[in-house]
C-alpha cells in the first residue's frame, strides 16, 4: 500500500481551548450551511420553476443534481485530505460551496441551475466528513462525545431547520434568497478556518480510480433509482429497471475490486472493526429515521390539519429541541456508562415516539404532534451521538476522515431509500385504503351517512358522491400516513438486535480502547 503512516500524535494538534473552540465554530458554520442547503431549496421549487421557466417534471433536476452529485463526491474525501490535508481541502470546499451557492441565485435557466447545483454538490459533500474527523482530532479522548454532540447538532437540527428557513426567506424575500443566505456563513467560515484551523499531515498514497468509478456509477445509478422511482411508476419504467439493474451490478464490483485489490479507495481494516461495521448500518437506519419523518410529517400538517408551511416548521421544531437535549446529556455520558445501553434507550424512545404517531386522530389539536416530536429527538440524539462515538472508538486516527466519508454516505444513503419507500407505501396504502372504503358505499346506505348533508344538497346526487369521494380520499390518505409510521416503527425495532454485534467503547481511555 503505497502510504506513509501517521504517528497518532499527528493527528492531535496541540491546541488551546480557545484555538478549539474557534476551530469547532468554523467548522460547524460549514457543516450548518451545507446541511441547510439539502432541505432549504424544496420549499422554492415552484417559484424556481416559473422563474426558471421549467416543467413540473424538470425542476425536480434541481434536487436530484445535487443529491447524485454529492453521492459520487462524498467517498473520495478521505484520499483528497490525504493527498492535499485536511485544511487545504476544507477551505477549497467552503469557498467552492459559497461560490457554487452564489452562481445557483443568480441563475438564469434550468441547466444553468443544474450545472451550478452538481458543482454546491461535490463542493459541499467534502465539508462535513472533514468537519467530523477535525473535531476528533482536535479533542482529547475524554472529550470526543461532547464533540460528536456538537456536531450531530448541526447534522441533525439542519433538516428540521431547512423546510422552515426556506419558506420563510421565499415568502418574505425571493427564492434567490435560499442561495445569498449562504454567502455571509461561508466568508465567516473561511476567515475563520484560514486563522485557525491547524495544518495537518498529508499522506501520499495513490488514487483507486478502478474503484471510485465502479461506485460513483453504483451510486450515482441508485440515488437516480430512488430519486425518480416513484415518479416514473417504479418498474413500470425501463429507465428505473435500468438503474437499478446498474446499481447492483456496480456495486457487487465494486465489493469485489475491494476486496481484491492492493490499494482500495478505502482500508479494508475499517470493514474488519466490528463496531465500524456496525456503525454504518446503524448510520443507514438513523438516515432513513431522521430523513423519512421529515418527509412525512410537514405534508401530513399542511394536507390533513391546513397548517401552512412556516405552521408546520415549528410544530415540528420540537423534534429539534429533543434532539439537542438528548445530545447534551449523551455527550456527558459517554465514557461514564455502556454507550450500547444509550443507543438502546434511543431506539427504544424512537420506537415509542413513532408508537405514539400511530394513534393520530383527524380531528386532534397541536399536542400528540409536539409530544411526540419531543420523544423522537430524544430517542435520535442519543442513537446518532452515541454511535458516531461507538463506530471512530476503535479506529486509527488516519482512517478517520475516510470512516467519517463512510458514516455520511451511510446515513445519505438511507435517508434516501427511505424517502422513498415510505412515498411508495403511502400511495400504494392510499390506494388500497381507498379501495376499501369506497366498497362499502351503496346507494343503500348513502342516505344514512349523515341526513342533514342530504337535505343541504337535495336531488344533486352527482355533488352529493363527489363530497363522499373527497371525504373518503381523506380518509384513506390519513390512514396510509399511520401504516408508514408503523412501518418505521417496526423498522426501529428490527434495529435494536444489532446492538449485540458492538463492542463496549470506552471514549474516556482513549479512541482504541474497547471491552467485549
Amino acid at each position: 500500500m503505497a502510504s506513509a503512516a501517521i504517528p497518532a500524535s499527528a493527528a492531535a494538534p496541540a491546541l488551546d481551548k480557545s484555538e478549539r473552540l474557534l476551530v469547532t465554530i468554523a467548522v460547524m458554520l460549514a457543516v450548518l450551511m451545507q446541511v441547510l442547503d439539502t432541505t432549504i431549496a424544496n420549499v422554492a421549487l415552484p417559484h424556481m420553476q416559473a422563474s426558471l421557466g421549467a416543467t413540473q417534471d424538470s425542476i425536480n433536476w434541481v434536487l436530484t443534481s445535487y443529491i447524485v452529485a454529492s453521492a459520487i463526491a462524498i467517498p473520495i474525501s478521505g484520499w483528497l485530505a490525504d493527498r492535499v490535508g485536511r485544511r487545504k481541502l476544507m477551505l477549497w470546499a467552503v469557498v467552492g460551496f459559497t461560490a457554487a451557492s452564489m452562481l445557483c441565485a443568480i441563475a438564469t435557466s434550468l441547466p444553468e441551475m443544474v450545472a451550478f447545483r452538481i458543482l454546491q454538490g461535490i463542493t459541499g459533500a467534502f465539508l462535513v466528513p472533514l468537519a467530523q474527523a477535525t473535531l476528533f482530532d482536535i479533542n482529547p479522548p475524554e472529550k470526543h462525545g461532547q464533540a460528536m454532540a456538537l456536531f450531530g447538532g448541526g447534522v441533525m437540527i439542519g433538516p428540521i431547520l431547512g423546510p422552515v428557513l426556506g419558506g420563510w426567506l421565499t415568502d418574505s424575500f425571493d427564492w434567490r434568497w435560499v442561495f445569498l443566505v449562504n454567502l455571509p456563513v461561508g466568508v465567516l467560515a473561511t476567515v475563520m478556518l484560514l486563522r485557525y484551523m491547524p495544518t495537518g499531515e498529508v499522506r501520499r498514497r495513490s488514487f483507486d480510480l478502478m474503484g471510485f468509478a465502479l461506485l460513483a456509477i453504483a451510486l450515482g445509478s441508485l440515488q437516480m433509482f430512488l430519486d425518480r422511482g416513484e415518479q416514473l411508476d417504479w418498474f413500470e419504467s425501463w429507465e428505473i429497471i435500468a438503474e437499478a439493474g446498474l446499481a447492483i451490478a456496480f456495486f457487487w464490483m465494486f465489493v469485489v475490486h475491494t476486496l481484491t485489490a492492493r490499494d482500495p479507495i478505502f482500508e479494508k481494516s475499517m470493514f474488519a472493526d466490528r463496531n465500524f461495521a456496525t456503525g454504518l448500518l446503524f448510520m443507514g437506519v438513523t438516515g432513513v429515521l431522521l430523513l423519512a419523518g421529515l418527509a412525512l410529517l410537514p405534508p401530513l400538517l399542511q394536507r390533513l390539519y391546513g397548517y401552512s408551511v412556516l405552521q408546520s416548521g415549528i410544530l415540528t421544531a420540537p423534534r429539534g429541541v429533543g434532539t439537542l437535549i438528548s445530545m447534551l446529556l449523551a455527550g456527558r455520558l459517554i465514557g461514564k456508562v455502556d454507550m450500547r445501553l444509550l443507543v438502546a434507550i434511543g431506539i427504544v424512545l424512537m420506537g415509542a415516539s413513532l408508537w405514539m404517531m400511530t394513534g393520530f386522530a383527524l380531528d386532534q389539536p397541536a399536542g400528540p404532534v409536539i409530544w411526540s416530536g419531543i420523544v423522537q429527538g430524544l430517542g435520535l440524539g442519543l442513537i446518532f451521538v452515541t454511535m458516531q462515538s461507538l463506530a471512530f472508538a476503535t479506529l486509527a486516527p488516519q482512517l478517520r476522515t475516510n470512516a467519517a466519508s463512510l458514516l455520511n454516505l451511510s446515513r445519505n444513503i438511507g435517508g434516501s431509500v427511505g424517502i422513498a419507500l415510505v412515498g411508495s407505501q403511502l400511495v400504494r396504502n392510499t390506494q388500497i385504503a381507498h379501495a376499501d372504503m369506497a366498497s362499502n358505499v351503496t346507494s343503500e346506505i348513502i342516505p344514512t351517512v349523515d341526513p342533514s348533508l342530504m337535505e343541504r344538497l337535495g336531488a344533486q346526487g352527482g355533488t352529493l358522491l363527489s363530497v363522499i369521494d373527497a371525504e373518503i380520499n381523506r380518509q384513506a390518505l390519513f390512514i396510509a400516513y399511520l401504516d408508514d409510521f408503523k412501518l418505521m416503527m417496526i423498522l426501529t425495532f428490527a434495529a435494536l438486535p444489532l446492538i449485540l454485534l458492538m463492542r463496549k467503547g470506552q471514549a474516556s481511555r482513549g479512541p482504541h480502547v474497547v471491552a467485549d
